[in-house]
């Protein structure tokens, strides 16, 4: 794969110890241990939590027995990606949800979303980034079960990705989508940011997961390419 002509686009924010983090989840924590002036060498202690910052989820995070990171195959580690704009949508009523209809008139313009992809949902909840309480508020966009059904089943797509919390609406306690989506092989990256700059089509996504041994998810620096 030849990079000449293609656009990077970093989908990933920095992580520091005032992001957003989901109630209850560990607090991010950055400390010096070593420093140039007293040790000649700069080295860091961190403490994060598997879903701190951008990040990839698989099924062990919800189903026993489920993937977990250290079993993905690095095939699975970069993939085609198609990316919806719904950020007019989100405008206009903040607690929208992807249903399959939305994905079918997405497909009449830009063509079938094709098997082992990722799609991407830009919903341009990433502008609250920098405000944790507005960020993790409900209402907040995400994706219908229905639409997560149809991605599955009739398309068989592998990720789901979003710009905010989580794939689930705000509303939804219950992580319904979450719950159908991560089996199998099925994965999610959430805490995206950029998508605007990601075209609907024609590019490819690396996801650079941590290989941590039983881990049911890893922060992530995930990178688009176009083609």
């Amino acid at each position: 794969m030849s990079y000449q002509n293609r656009t990077i686009i970093d989908l990933s924010h920095t992580i520091t110890p005032n992001i957003p983090i989901w109630p209850g989840d560990p607090a991010v924590a950055i400390e010096p241990t070593a420093t140039i002036a007293a040790d000649g060498y700069l080295l860091h202690r961190l403490q994060l939590g598997e879903a701190s910052g951008t990040h990839v989820a698989y099924s062990a995070h919800f189903h026993p027995n489920g993937r977990r990171v250290d079993d993905v195959p690095v095939t699975h580690l970069l993939l085609p990606a198609v990316c919806i704009d719904v950020r007019d949508e989100v405008a206009k009523n903040p607690d929208f949800m992807l249903g399959a209809n939305d994905v079918q008139k997405w497909e009449a313009v830009h063509g079938q979303i094709p098997a082992q992809s990722v799609v991407l949902l830009c919903t341009g909840w990433d502008r609250y980034w920098d405000s944790p309480e507005r960020y993790l508020a409900a209402p907040t966009p995400g994706y219908a079960v229905a639409a997560a059904q149809m991605l599955a089943q009739q398309r068989g797509v592998l990720g789901l990705g979003i710009d905010t919390h989580g794939i689930d609406p705000g509303t939804d306690v219950t992580f319904g989508t979450n719950r159908y989506w991560l089996q199998g092989e099925r994965f999610h990256l959430e805490n995206l940011t950029n998508l605007a700059l990601v075209p609907p089509t024609g590019c490819w996504l690396f996801i650079g997961a941590l290989n941590i041994a039983g881990g049911a998810g890893s922060p992530a620096r995930v990178i688009a390419m176009t083609e």
